[in-house]
């Protein structure tokens, strides 16, 4: 009987953001937070926690019934064969704002990747903080920004913007070592609306803090993508280059082409004429093991190249 219990209880918990929510999330050009979990993870190796989480007031549900998971999927699994860490806003729930036990969640599962020394990446897609829970929606993102800076240098942190991520939401991935945005995803601390009464401008959530805004003119997006599949992707690949932990190297991955090759065919693309411009992304390919290049912050300040490569199988 228990275990027919703890089956329905499974269904109820997947089912907790309704079919209309999803498929509003569908028509975004988003995925759910389940589907970006499991385009993110190796096959078969989720383990969620805190599925049956619920606010601690049913006024909070917004007259819909219980939502099991309070707006966030929290969990772990394998990358690449590496454990890692991941907080998922579901937006179906709530629009995946942020409340008292939805930061408990989080914190909990930072907590987790801290103790056991692994990667942890936030998947935002939130409307904000729940103004139901007044005070205790603002004291969550506080111990979301001291579980930050404790894990700030311990492990690699990621965050990564699938859509909305306004006013107190955006500073903890500004803590964070790497933020991901889609062409989809707006950031910002102040909404278009804001801005127009308070400065009579207007303005657009992409030009105020959309994806592309971020990636060429402030900064603050690391990498851009067209959609969730291709951004989660470069999640996977960005983390084939980094450690688990402080502790720990990055994955040695055993070179295709010769590390004692030479490389003649620089000959041809660094021009001896000192002022002829060259592409030094052609260089570096040429270098680097199976010629392989992740680029970070393309789009920003592109008078420099920087990114991941590897030597000889060393990162």
């Amino acid at each position: 009987m228990e275990a027919y219990i703890k089956k329905l209880r499974d269904r109820k918990a997947i089912a907790a953001g309704g079919a209309k929510d999803v498929e509003s999330q569908h028509k975004k050009g988003r995925l759910t937070a389940q589907e970006r979990i499991d385009l993110l993870f190796d096959p078969g190796t989720f383990s969620e926690i805190d599925t049956l989480v619920t606010p601690r007031s049913d006024k909070y549900m917004d007259g819909r019934g219980s939502r099991y998971g309070d707006g966030v999927v929290t969990g772990f699994g394998e990358i690449n064969g590496r454990k890692v860490f991941v907080a998922s806003q579901n937006a179906a729930v709530m629009g995946g704002s942020l409340g008292e036990m939805h930061a408990n969640k989080i914190v909990k599962a930072m907590n987790m990747a801290i103790k056991y020394g692994c990667p942890f990446l936030a998947l935002n897609d939130s409307g904000g903080a729940r103004i139901q829970e007044g005070v205790d929606s603002l004291g969550g993102y506080a111990k979301i920004f001291d579980a930050n800076c404790e894990a700030s240098g311990v492990i690699p942190q990621l965050s990564v913007i699938l859509g909305p991520c306004a006013g107190g939401a955006v500073y903890s991935p500004a803590l964070t070592d790497f933020v991901f945005m889609t062409e989809n995803s707006y950031m910002f601390i102040t909404g278009p609306e804001v801005v127009r009464a308070v400065m009579q401008e207007n303005v657009s959530f992409e030009m105020l803090g959309g994806g592309m805004i971020h990636s060429k003119e402030s900064g603050v997006s690391h990498f851009l993508s067209k959609d969730d599949t291709e951004c989660l992707l470069k999640v996977r690949e960005l983390l084939s280059y980094l450690p688990s932990n402080n502790q720990d190297d990055p994955p040695y991955v055993p070179p295709i082409d010769d590390p004692e090759r030479r490389c003649p065919e620089l000959e041809a693309i660094v021009p001896v004429d000192p002022h002829k411009p060259y592409d030094v992304r052609q260089v570096i390919g040429s270098i680097v093991d199976d010629g392989r290049f992740f680029e970070v912050h393309e789009l920003w300040a592109e008078n420099m190249v920087v990114g991941f490569a590897r030597l000889n199988g060393y990162v």
